[in-house]
């Protein structure tokens, strides 16, 4: 184990290198002059070249990349120029709303998806599946600038079980969560149903069937068990997306996490804090894939091998 440890990280290292430097590169990819654009078209000359110099811009563009990079390795990326407080201080502040509803987005799709795929799969082509099937089609169908207005109508605004937007307690999560895993709990419940089918048809699966074991216990300890892993890999790849989303559906329920920040520092034009939202986002999307990686040897130990 220690040793596929070690592996999956040398595989990793490669990959954060890339992330940082496409997020180092960002600011150079901007038409114009990204300080000018910050300062704004009526800025003397003297107050663009003390802000280029301040911001370390009038040095050649290699200084430049190990300056960004000696940055990163202290954990200090820059000053944000609309709030004027530290980019590291204001993602380590926003960084745990983000995390908190992507989980909770996550826990919502896992809970809606396994029963109901494994349903799914259990009564193929029957009534219940067939119903299951328009559901997710549905869940897919739906975006999340769409389907956030609408919940917050009926559950906040008509019947006033939930509030509207903001954050405090596990109430303001509710919404936001349930709109973020609503798209997710639909393509899992599909992969579910799909892995399942492949697996209830196992030669292992009539074997534990024929030994009296109870029908649960074969189809959750042992079944669902060896379908994990295209659950897993959809999991992974998907937790990427549900950052992406995190920026629309913190702009809907004013959710203060890093999708609102990074929102109001593009509006702002300030690209050090653009530039930091991406890097913790990106960094954040390797790690996950990471720990799915250790998550396949834990499901499958041959995978170690």
């Amino acid at each position: 184990m220690p040793r596929y440890i070690i592996t999956r990280v040398l595989y990793t290292l490669p990959v954060i290198w890339l992330v940082v430097s496409t997020v180092f590169l960002l600011i150079h990819f901007v038409p114009g002059d990204p300080i000018q654009q910050m300062l704004g078209e009526g800025a003397a000359a003297g107050d663009i070249q003390a802000a280029r110099h301040a911001y370390g811009l009038d040095v050649p563009l290699g200084q430049q990349y190990l300056n960004y990079w000696r940055g990163v390795l202290h954990g200090d990326l820059g000053k944000s120029l609309r709030f004027n407080q530290g980019v590291t201080s204001l993602i380590s502040q926003r960084y745990p709303f983000t995390l908190q509803l992507t989980l909770a987005s996550l826990f919502v799709a896992i809970v809606l998806a396994i029963p109901a795929g494994v349903r799914s799969a259990q009564r193929r082509n029957q009534w219940d599946d067939r119903a299951l099937s328009v559901v997710s089609l549905f869940g897919l169908s739906f975006p999340n600038f769409a389907l956030g207005p609408v919940l917050i109508l009926f559950f906040a605004v008509k019947l006033g079980w939930l509030p509207v937007s903001g954050s405090g307690s596990i109430a303001h999560l509710v919404l936001p969560a349930i709109t973020m895993g609503g798209a997710l709990a639909a393509i899992l419940t599909r992969m579910v149903r799909t892995s399942m089918l492949e697996e209830l048809g196992q030669d292992y699966i009539r074997t534990a069937r024929a030994k009296g074991l109870p029908e649960r216990t074969v189809v959750y300890r042992h079944a669902l068990r060896n379908a994990m892993i295209p659950i897993l890999t959809v999991l992974g790849l998907q937790f990427g997306a549900l950052l992406a989303g995190a920026i629309v559906t913190e702009t809907i329920f004013s959710w203060p996490g890093i999708g609102r920040l990074t929102i109001q520092a593009i509006a702002n034009r300030d690209y050090y804090l653009v530039q930091g939202c991406i890097l913790a986002i990106g960094l954040t999307y390797v790690a996950v894939n990471f720990l799915t990686d250790l998550l396949y040897s834990v499901v499958n130990p041959r995978i170690r091998q």
